[in-house]
């Protein structure tokens, strides 16, 4: 059992929790995209990411509207999968010098930040509604639609020419 299971006894605990290691998520993101924006070589690319990083502030607004609504403390929680996806991407960009490659590793990068909150808040909207929580559930489906918009935003970049002219 992992460590913070001691903690969590109800489903409701589960979803607390899950909501505490999404705004962590979010706000570890707000972090690294900055970096990501100032490494893109690509207009459109660096464009892209600088409009995540606007919804991605929009994000942590609707989970901190979320934790109100559930009448609990807004906070976070250590997530290690955000940090190691985040260290992983400054990790491979870092040795990367070409600049049409490294468009093309940000972009990979980005895609498994998009992956993992969209897993994440699939899960929250289903607990949210399993909890009857129908007002939750509609914050954070807006969340994962952003979250898939941008996935599919990045793949028409990476697919359409990025990785071509990686290639």
């Amino acid at each position: 059992m992992g460590l913070f299971t001691r903690d969590i006894k109800t489903m409701d605990d589960l979803f607390v929790h899950t909501l505490r290691d999404m705004y962590y998520a979010e706000n570890q993101i707000t972090k690294a995209l900055p970096g990501m924006i100032s490494k893109a070589s690509d207009a459109q690319l660096k464009a892209g990411f600088e409009k995540h990083l606007e919804e991605t502030k929009a994000q942590i607004g609707r989970l901190e509207q979320v934790f109100k609504l559930h009448g609990v403390e807004v906070s976070g929680v250590s997530c290690p999968a955000i940090d190691g996806i985040i260290t992983e991407a400054d990790d491979v960009a870092g040795e990367v010098a070409d600049k049409a490659v490294l468009d093309a590793a940000l972009i990979a990068a980005a895609q498994a930040v998009e992956h993992y909150e969209i897993s994440r808040y699939g899960t929250l909207v289903a607990w949210a509604k399993q909890l009857g929580r129908n007002d939750c559930a509609s914050l954070l489906m807006q969340n994962l639609d952003e979250e898939k918009a941008t996935d599919a935003k990045l793949t028409t970049m990476a697919e359409g020419r990025l990785n071509r002219r990686a290639a």
